[in-house]
């Protein structure tokens, strides 16, 4: 998801001790909010750093949530539940997100990947996995299934992003991959030392943005989504992972076919909404037409999957029908305990 600050001193009924400054005729809020939310899971070593992973249910196979762009955990707050009824469900924050310490740079796919790989092991919790990603997510539950791939049972991708995909920047269709400046990806490295004098300590500008469809989580969550997006380590954080995602997505779209990359024979379900939103613009049609080309491409990953179109929702759709979603992760937790095919409708 996309977050745009508007900065406000209103934080539900949390009380916040606040410094307004006038930049001209913008009010600027440095706020420190005497709330505190502590950690629904558990803090675990991905490295010599700590991840925040929050584990509900139990038994096998354990199915892996990642968020898309900016992200926290609880974002999947309307589908683990339900899928710890009968598995375990697990949902973690990346490196600088909520509850988790800043990990090394540079944020590439096979780096987050060996941090959760890393803080899942150390916590017991092993395969095999399902792995669920949404949007950004989507590259990087790919990256984890390429480098874990014995480990990994099953993907399902919620709208995630091709490739080849574009995003709207000012109204222009852009290429993520063209973004790319050809920089070569290190191997994954551990934290040897993090830095406590610089983001982390200035100030707390409030961002008490809560955007559709984040609406439709319970109220003490949207009040914990306030808490995290205000954090100045998140917002490095998160900007650390776009600076590196369009080298990683060049690097796919290089490699595109080649085994190394593709899931194999395991079972793969692609949910992509029904409407890209690219309405008023003078090439809407030839964008749509594009869009759902690609999502199609993702369900060419395995050879055994399936693409599935909901008409009922947008971009989030583990937001705004997440009885789809839970529907399509228990399909692939079905097939890949009985090594059936998916059935396709």
């Amino acid at each position: 998801m996309h977050k745009y600050i508007l900065l406000t001193i209103k934080l539900f009924k949390t009380k916040i001790l606040c410094l307004v400054l006038f930049l001209g005729s913008i009010p600027v809020c440095y706020a420190q909010t005497r709330q505190s939310y502590p950690p629904p899971g558990k803090l675990v070593d991905a490295g010599g750093h700590l991840l925040h992973i929050n584990v509900l249910g139990k038994g096998k196979p354990v199915v892996i949530m990642e968020g898309g762009s900016g992200d926290f955990s609880f974002i999947w707050n309307l589908v683990q539940p339900e899928i710890a009824k009968t598995t375990t469900a697990v949902s973690y924050d990346r490196a600088g997100f909520a509850w988790s310490e800043e990990g090394p740079l540079p944020r590439t796919g096979r780096q987050i990947a060996y941090e959760l790989h890393t803080a899942l092991h150390n916590a017991g919790i092993t395969g095999p996995y399902i792995l669920v990603g949404q949007s950004f997510g989507g590259f990087l539950v790919r990256s984890f299934a390429r480098f874990y791939k014995k480990e990994v049972a099953g993907v399902v991708l919620v709208d995630a992003l091709n490739e080849d995909s574009k995003i709207i920047i000012n109204n222009k269709a852009v290429r993520i991959r063209d973004w790319a400046k050809g920089e070569h990806a290190p191997e994954p490295r551990n934290m040897v030392k993090r830095d406590t004098t610089s983001a982390d300590k200035k100030p707390v500008v409030q961002d008490t943005t809560i955007e559709p469809p984040m609406d439709k989580l319970p109220k003490k969550v949207q009040q914990m989504q306030i808490w995290a997006q205000s954090q100045p380590v998140y917002r490095k954080a998160a900007g650390d992972e776009m600076n590196w995602s369009p080298e990683d997505v060049a690097d796919m779209y290089a490699n595109k076919g080649k085994p190394g990359y593709m899931l194999g024979d395991i079972p793969l379900i692609v949910l992509s909404r029904g409407n890209g939103g690219y309405s008023g613009m003078p090439d809407s049609a030839q964008l749509e037409d594009e869009r759902l080309k690609l999502q199609i491409d993702l369900s060419h990953l395995s050879t055994n999957s399936k693409h599935v179109i909901d008409k009922n929702s947008g971009h989030n759709i583990h937001l705004e029908d997440p009885a789809m979603v839970i529907d399509a992760i228990n399909q692939v937790i079905h097939a890949s305990k009985t090594h059936e095919k998916l059935r396709v409708d």
